[in-house]
């Protein structure tokens, strides 16, 4: 008689019965739950919150929020902001915090202007000159860093106070307005196909940066040494090496701040850079709580739009806020940020801890012997 093809034993089936029995349900039950577990709140927060955002003021305040000029002055005013997130996003792979990247971004800032004024060089030239500069002032915290042992912490800061007394020293403590060619300043300024061509800027150096974090030797090295540098020197990653890159990227990525504001706006004052600082850091951690659970590129740029628009419709729905909306809305996300991102350590340590305590000893009386 022909065999039942129902009853046909085969590896699929087993698979699936093993998987039925294991509580886990079809495999089509597990891809289902691991699509509800991506689009959870913990891992992309931040994008329920700018929904909620354009919901919100688009009913407050549609006519004036759901425009195209909001839009366009959202995006292409945070460009600035989210290249220097990405700057502090690189050494933050390896657990290393570059405070020095908005007065990096000023003395590239201060380097185009001056050139523009002093020289007959090219702007691209100019660029190029401000970038590989402020990349040596990044080999310089590296140093500081890996060869005298300063905490980076310590290390950046101290290296930002070094670099705003050369931007005084370089503007004589005074306004410097660039005298740029109208196509460097039309490369700022312009849009293309109704999108701000700034923002195509950012895209290209966001989409290099996660490739080379995500797909990359060098990204698997960044973070083994971030996440356990003895563990990853051991396993011969040049950890030391790492760090010090990572310093040398994040100014490079600074300077180029640094050039597209000149693009922008050409003007040359030694306040710029450091008022970027604040929001570069919260994108960043807000965005490290997202997707990847980790520092990453996509999470920062949705962290800090998603910011951005909640305080320009904040702007637009009141006057007022203007003032304070945004040192409001950057605290409070540094803060919910943090706090996410130490609940998993401090879950982990709690059930190492708890691994390690010995059981108590047993207090059931032994049991006595009957007489023969």
């Amino acid at each position: 008689m022909p065999r039942d093809a129902s009853n046909t034993v085969t590896p699929e089936r087993v698979e699936e019965s093993a998987m039925m029995s294991n509580g886990k349900g079809s495999p089509e039950e597990g891809e289902r739950r691991n699509w509800l577990a991506y689009l959870g709140v913990r891992r992309i927060s931040a994008v329920y919150l700018w929904a909620f955002f354009m919901v919100l003021f688009g009913i407050i305040s549609g006519s004036t929020f759901l425009t195209s000029t909001t839009y366009n002055l959202v995006f292409s005013g945070g460009v600035v902001t989210c290249v220097l997130a990405l700057a502090f996003l690189v050494p933050l792979a390896c657990a290393q915090y570059d405070l020095s990247i908005g007065a990096v971004m000023s003395l590239s800032l201060a380097i185009m202007v001056y050139l523009s004024l002093h020289s007959s060089l090219s702007p691209v030239v100019t660029a190029l000159i401000a970038v590989l500069t402020c990349m040596a002032v990044g080999a310089v915290s590296g140093f500081i860093i890996v060869r005298l042992h300063v905490n980076s912490f310590i290390a950046t800061l101290g290296v930002s106070q070094v670099l705003l007394a050369a931007v005084l020293l370089i503007s004589d403590n005074k306004q410097l307005v660039g005298e740029f060619p109208e196509s460097w300043s039309n490369a700022g300024i312009n849009n293309l196909l109704g999108i701000p061509i700034v923002l195509y800027y950012l895209i290209g150096i966001a989409l290099v940066l996660w490739y080379v974090l995500e797909f990359t030797r060098i990204g698997r090295y960044l973070f083994a040494t971030g996440g356990n540098v003895e563990a990853a020197r051991l396993s011969g990653v040049k950890t030391d090496r790492m760090i010090w890159c990572s310093l040398i990227a994040s100014g490079g990525i600074a300077g180029l701040a640094g050039v597209i504001y000149s693009m922008r706006s050409g003007v040359f004052s030694s306040t710029v850079g450091p008022g970027y600082l604040f929001p570069a850091v919260a994108a960043v951690f807000l965005g490290a709580s997202q997707l990847s659970q980790r520092p990453n590129v996509w999470g920062t740029l949705i962290a800090y739009f998603a910011l951005a628009f909640g305080i320009q419709g904040l702007i637009l729905s009141a006057s007022s806020a203007s003032v304070w909306s945004q040192p409001l809305f950057q605290g409070v996300s540094l803060i919910v940020a943090v706090a996410l991102a130490a609940r998993p350590v401090a879950q982990r340590l709690k059930e190492a801890r708890g691994a390690e305590e010995p059981e108590p000893p047993s207090t059931e009386p032994a049991p006595v012997g009957r007489e023969v």
